[in-house]
């Protein structure tokens, strides 16, 4: 018997080795990864420039308290916020601590604990993270869950509408729903968002740990919206493979954290930083995201060109796609596999496709093949 708990559904492939968006196991086998570890590797496995930042850093220092003042962070942080209407960064170790800092920074600037948040959302498996997921099966069988969550359909504005009151601190989404099944923000509901926020003086909380650090073809895929939002969580791809997250905020809230008020031992430790800088100054370039959108393009229409209408919808942003079958897909998940490809589900329904933002077009051509084989599709 495993010395390891069972919460993880772990399929029988051990890897071991990685370069740019293909992969090992320990048989051998290569596999070309559109996981990315979900959403994580940014610029692909064994990236150069990341190795040379973790070899560089681990030279010099792995760990200090954050009472210490950090230089690294300062620059970090004013990388994230350049450019933006954003103020301030609080770093942390994963998008589940960057959601529960959001959760806490809202309650804590405007005194009020109802937050608003939807279906078929995800934030995190922490008690108040999980609380604020709009999915069952996450919450099922830890008992009471943290009050003051309003979870409504997605895309539902007169439910949005209805659901609004006095003691609303804040309205939580994400602009494409990653795990809930690539499901996107429609331009209405966003903008409705946006006027109640407006209207009300609600704060807005933009869940972007998957959607980040160009992985939709922007910085943040809020800047695809009209959505401005007061408070921003990321991770995932932020640290290109190494565990590092952050919680954004505007001037408006900076008072709401001081010493004190929030902590991490292991946040913005100097390898994190290290990691993340190096993976912000490669994304943000616009030559690069320019090229992510051209990728996600060819990537769309190279799956709708194989893919019949009547029985699969293509949807998503930059390398964020899912693929919506009428069937359920998990049984697509492992045959994928054993050809060699790595995707994962969204939802009972959804195959996810998120290749590194460094994948090429050979290497898109070669997924979807493979794709459309597993799916039963002849590819001439």
């Amino acid at each position: 018997m495993s010395a390891l708990f069972n919460n993880y559904a772990r399929r029988p492939v051990h890897l071991v080795e990685g370069q740019g968006t293909r992969v090992m196991d320990d048989q051998g086998k290569e596999y070309l990864d559109f996981t990315s570890g979900i959403a994580v590797v940014s610029l692909g496995h064994a990236h150069p420039a990341i190795v040379e930042a973790v070899q560089k850093q681990s030279e010099k220092l792995w760990h200090t308290s954050n009472i210490f003042a950090s230089p690294e962070q300062e620059k970090l942080a004013a990388s994230l916020v350049n450019d933006t209407h954003f103020g301030h960064v609080f770093f942390c170790n994963s998008g589940a601590e960057a959601n529960e800092a959001a959760i806490k920074l809202a309650r804590k600037h405007t005194q009020k604990h109802t937050i608003i948040t939807f279906e078929q959302s995800f934030h995190g498996r922490t008690i108040a993270t999980m609380s604020a997921t709009g999915q069952k099966k996450v919450q099922e069988g830890f008992g009471p869950l943290l009050e003051k969550f309003k979870t409504i359909p997605y895309n539902d504005i007169d439910t949005l509408k209805a659901a609004v009151d006095d003691e609303v601190a804040a309205i939580m989404l994400e602009v494409i729903q990653g795990e809930g099944g690539v499901n996107p923000v429609s331009p209405e509901f966003a903008q409705a968002i946006s006027d109640i926020c407006q209207e009300k003086g609600i704060l807005l909380i933009v869940d972007e740990v998957q959607t980040g650090i160009g992985r939709t073809g922007t910085r943040y895929a809020y800047e695809q919206t009209v959505l401005k939002p007061d408070i921003m969580s990321l991770a995932k791809g932020l640290g290109g493979g190494f565990p590092i997250g952050a919680m954004l905020g505007t001037p408006a809230l900076f008072d709401a954290f001081g010493p004190g008020s929030h902590a991490t031992t292991f946040g913005g430790n100097p390898l994190g930083v290290a990691v993340a800088q190096t993976v912000i100054d490669h994304v943000f370039q616009d030559d690069f995201l320019k090229q992510v959108n051209e990728l996600s393009s060819y990537l769309v229409e190279q799956l709708k060109s194989v893919l019949p209408e009547d029985r699969f919808t293509v949807r998503g942003s930059g390398l964020l796609v899912g693929v919506a079958c009428q069937e359920e897909v998990a049984s697509y998940i492992s045959k994928a596999e054993e050809a060699g490809l790595l995707v994962v589900q969204a939802g009972p329904h959804v195959i996810r496709l998120l290749p590194p933002l460094t994948v090429t077009k050979e290497e898109i051509d070669k997924a979807v093949e493979l794709l459309a084989s597993v799916l039963g599709i002849p590819v001439s």
